[in-house]
């Protein structure tokens, strides 16, 4: 039962044993172990080529010189040309901005639409939670690429129509998560203690429940991230993400193809390598941040 606060009466701080748990304060402290920090540099290095992309790349990345076709790796151009002449270094370096661009706003519309399904039904309860945790049952069954498919259809080939697809395919994944801590962060003595003090619900959420919930969050949009740019740049590969003649890591594995038979592996092989090295490293970071969460809360 919730007792009211006399008007103008200000609510008691809650000690600090109660709601000791890790925010985001936290998350510089989980940074630790040479493998963790290798995947960091790796995708520091990504984001600053992503960003310097411009500047970093030694060509433009859509200029065609057919008289040096498949051209080796030199001096000149070090990963070599593809087909049409164009240099392989710098449609990595630019195939990195869509590369990273999709995923990022993937992982970012379905975290904030996650998080706030699965707060909700975890805050409120009855038919609320079963109403929204039926509807992600329901978004579980429809495939992500499937979708995509279905959007690329409808709307042409483009970045958009996949990313809107994989946005909803992951959503329902993050609302599953931020449901089951929210549950459990909701049944902790702290929650009650601010209840008992006149605290409304949606200020204890946003300023007690979300930041002791976000480091989680924050560890599993990291391997999203991964995953996101996996499905994108299959997609890509298949014809149905970004169009010729960007620069996108998967659709230039699907340029590389015809190469392999003529030798050159570069083409083909430079962009494989730049997406293993993405998702293994967001891969790594995620599971770092995640186990190290799990031995704090331990």
């Amino acid at each position: 039962m919730t007792t009211a606060l006399p008007p103008g009466a200000t609510p008691a701080p809650v000690p600090a044993a109660l709601s000791r748990r890790p925010g985001l304060g936290r998350l510089r402290a989980l940074g630790q172990g040479p493998l963790f920090t290798v995947a960091v540099g790796v995708l520091g290095v990504l984001v600053l080529l992503a960003v310097l992309a411009p500047l970093a790349a030694p060509y433009d990345p859509e200029a065609v010189d057919l008289s040096a076709s498949l051209a080796g790796s030199s001096g000149e151009h070090l990963l070599g040309t593809d087909q049409s002449g164009r240099d392989v270094l710098s449609r990595l370096v630019h195939g990195a901005r869509t590369g990273l661009l999709g995923p990022l706003l993937v992982v970012a519309v379905s975290t904030l639409a996650g998080t706030l399904i699965g707060t909700v039904a975890a805050w409120r309860g009855g038919w609320a939670d079963a109403l929204l945790s039926r509807s992600m049952d329901l978004a579980f069954a429809i495939p992500g690429l499937l979708l995509a498919i279905m959007l690329v259809a409808v709307l042409g080939p483009g970045l958009t129509p996949p990313v809107i697809a994989m946005a909803v395919a992951y959503t329902p994944y993050v609302g599953r998560l931020v449901r089951g801590i929210a549950r459990q962060e909701k049944a902790r003595p702290y929650i009650e203690s601010y209840r008992v003090q006149g605290w409304s619900g949606w200020t204890i959420c946003l300023r007690h429940l979300l930041p002791n919930i976000v480091p989680t969050v924050f560890a599993q949009s990291a391997m999203n991230f991964g995953y996101a740019l996996m499905d994108l740049a299959a997609l890509s590969f298949l014809g149905f993400g970004a169009q010729p003649p960007a620069a996108d890591w998967g659709a230039m594995i699907n340029e590389g193809q015809p190469a392999l038979q003529q030798g050159a592996m570069l083409p083909a092989l430079a962009p494989s390598v730049c997406i293993v090295l993405a998702v293994v490293a967001f891969g790594i970071v995620g599971e770092g941040l995640a186990d190290r969460i799990a031995r704090r809360e331990r």
